[in-house]
């Protein structure tokens, strides 16, 4: 029988092996995460601020930009913090709080997405009952429905994980706690927590990319079968455009790292995946929407517009 330890803290791999690189990594990560607040503060501060944007589309707009801050900042401080230092270590209760986080707001922006592409749905496809559909009451249990889900779905995952045996190498093979590379250093039985990853997690992710999908192609297929007008399929479509290159770059990199079996080169190739998800997409999500959207734009301009000119004074 394998000796079990009792686990204080876990050693994280940084982004690199080669010293040379990781100021270099630092840098460009520190940079992404800047961006990452900037962008997405903006958009949840704009959308507080300017009356125009009181409405659902915005309402979970905000709330993804809630939830892009939060999912960065569970990881990348950690991982600059590893960067610029030789022992790259994390209490076990820290462990099991960032990996109750990342699976807790990576959840609930997997299920806002589908919210989202529902929202576009009913102002695509009823747009004289939009304002009847999409109270703010329903705007309001949807994204709370959301959050909650997900805040079970993550305590299941994180409560399971704390309760195993850990007997092997206490160094993870990632740069940040995740479930996967801790199931590898249980020495328990870990059918339940790998059965639980792929079928929940699969559901969660899965499930909402189908919703989203369906919604997209009713969307298409009313605008051609209503003959409307070129001008208003080319905004209809613009507008989901920017929300499906989001979906894309959510749900892409989430369906490669948990639905897929666990082989000896799978971790190496998560970690590569998880700089994406974790990273550059929350980053992405501001710029997409801002560049693509003229009421948010419009609206940039006339909050920091009015800054600026209060400064000049």
């Amino acid at each position: 029988m394998e000796n079990v330890t009792t686990v204080d803290e876990f050693l994280l791999l940084s982004l690199t092996s080669v010293q040379e690189l990781q100021p270099v990594f630092f840098v460009i990560f520190l940079i992404i995460y800047l961006i990452n607040l900037v962008g997405n503060g903006a958009i949840l501060m704009i959308v507080i601020l300017e009356p125009k944007l009181h409405s659902p589309m915005y309402f979970f707009l905000g709330n993804l930009s809630c939830l892009d801050l939060g999912y960065s900042s569970v990881t990348l401080p950690k991982v600059l913090m590893n960067l610029l230092s030789t022992r790259r270590a994390i209490s076990f209760l820290g462990c099991i709080a960032q990996l109750h986080f990342f699976h807790f707001l990576g959840s609930t922006e997997a299920i806002l997405l589908a919210v989202m592409a529902f929202d576009r749905f009913v102002a695509i496809c009823n747009p004289l009952r939009y304002t009847v559909i999409m109270k703010p009451q329903l705007c309001v249990l949807l994204a709370a429905v959301a959050w909650l889900i997900s805040f079970f779905y993550a305590l299941m995952h994180s409560v399971l994980t704390a309760r195993l045996n850990f007997c092997h190498s206490l160094k993870l093979n990632h740069f940040f706690c995740d479930v996967k590379p801790l199931l590898e250093l249980a020495c328990s039985n870990t059918e339940l927590n790998q059965w639980l990853l792929s079928a929940v997690t699969g559901s969660i992710s899965m499930g909402a990319f189908f919703l989203t999908l369906l919604s997209y192609f009713y969307i298409i297929g009313f605008l051609l079968l209503k003959n409307r007008s070129c001008r208003t399929l080319h905004k209809a479509l613009s507008t989901c455009a920017s929300h499906f290159m989001v979906v894309c770059l959510f749900y892409g990199p989430v369906g490669f790292t948990y639905i897929r079996p666990t082989s000896a080169t799978s971790m190496s190739e998560d970690r590569t995946v998880a700089v994406i998800y974790s990273a550059v997409t929350p980053v992405l999500n501001p710029l997409i929407y801002t560049l693509r959207n003229k009421e948010v734009m419009l609206a940039l301009k006339k909050i920091f517009g009015r800054k600026l000119f209060k400064n000049c004074q």
